[in-house]
């Protein structure tokens, strides 16, 4: 690495517009690290950042939450860590450990989060301060634009299809063929399950078929549900497309104790008539990322069975590029930043 003083970020200047920036290298504090980044997703989610509007009365905030880089220091108290160690940062990346989920054990859902991007300044730079307690191990030998999405997109469906309770060779449909769905649909396939893949248009199918599904649904010119019920009902739908609508209408395809599995988060409710759940024991759940070691377990399995996201790649001053490209779904599938050394292996 250079001796520079400074690095540089992409901050949210104004609703939906990023500016490149250079600030000063910080120092962690205590109980963190400093990573020299690789690599950054970017991720709808990020939206929540960029499109609002800057603080008044702090420094703007830098997004991006599917880190992946190396320690370049460590903060005092940060004990299993290394300098020049591959690790990643998710979206989850630290909890507060006093609330009642945390309590409970379940930080997945703590009331106060350490949400990288969001809280905290996150990856679309050079350089970033990360919680250590948030940290992901990231082997070396994937590369760092292929693993930075599995760090939020791969662990959200790997993570729900594992404990939704589908065994393998159940049905497990992937409602949607995007950033999400097109990692549901490997993951889904690679865990022994009869894969069906539902979106909409027939210029998808052969694009679901080469991801791995088995039967590929089109929802422009089939009815969903009475497919799905024709193969007995799915024991799980993933839902990965933002529609309420069309994660509804597919209520009624679900196998008797089947659930709907939400983890796109639609604009528009999703209406379900009461008789589809009642009759058939249904049900409709959400489903949040995971743990730190959920995600390396996402990574372990992805390296294992050869899931990857099919990603373009920006330098981090098209990042206003990437980012607008990524809101009109114009990436085929994942929009990733690349900084620094992307070389697999390489130390810094």
């Amino acid at each position: 690495m250079t001796n520079r003083s400074t690095y540089r970020a992409a901050v949210v200047k104004a609703p939906g517009q990023l500016e490149l920036v250079d600030r000063p290298i910080p120092e962690p504090a205590y109980g963190q690290v400093r990573i020299r980044v690789e690599a950054c997703g970017v991720c709808h989610s990020d939206s929540a950042t960029v499109e609002r509007a800057a603080p008044a009365d702090g420094e703007p905030r830098v997004p991006g939450h599917e880190v992946v880089g190396r320690i370049e220091a460590l903060g005092a108290g940060v004990e299993g860590w290394r300098i020049g160690q591959r690790v990643g940062v998710g979206f989850l990346a630290g909890e507060d450990r006093t609330c009642p989920s945390c309590r409970q054990g379940d930080v997945v859902n703590c009331e106060n989060p350490v949400i990288t991007g969001m809280t905290t300044d996150g990856g679309y730079a050079e350089i970033m301060l990360a919680e250590a307690r948030g940290l992901v191990r990231v082997p070396d030998d994937l590369d760092a634009a292929e693993a930075a999405p599995l760090l939020c997109a791969g662990l959200t469906t790997f993570n729900a299809l594992r404990n939704a309770g589908a065994r393998a060779g159940d049905v497990v449909a992937i409602h949607g063929l995007g950033g999400l769905g097109h990692l549901a649909v490997q993951f889904a396939n690679k865990m022994g399950f009869y894969t069906v893949a539902i979106a909409r248009g027939a210029d998808k199918a052969e694009l679901a078929v080469q991801l791995g599904a088995h039967r590929y649904i089109d929802a422009k010119a089939e009815d969903v549900a009475a497919t799905l019920r024709g193969m007995g009902g799915a024991k799980v739908l993933l839902a990965t497309a933002p529609t309420g609508a069309g994660m509804a209408a597919t209520v009624s395809g679900l196998a008797a104790r089947g659930k709907l599995v939400v983890v796109a988060v639609p604009g528009d409710p999703i209406s379900v008539n009461a008789v589809d759940l009642v009759f058939g024991g249904r049900s409709i759940v959400g489903a949040l990322t995971g743990t730190v070691s959920d995600n390396e377990q996402t990574l372990a399995f992805a390296r294992l069975r050869g899931v990857r996201p099919m990603i373009e790649t920006f330098p981090l001053e098209e990042a206003q590029a990437a980012y607008q490209r990524m809101m009109r779904a114009d990436v085929r599938f994942r929009a990733v930043l690349v900084m620094n050394s992307n070389n697999r292996g390489a130390q810094v």
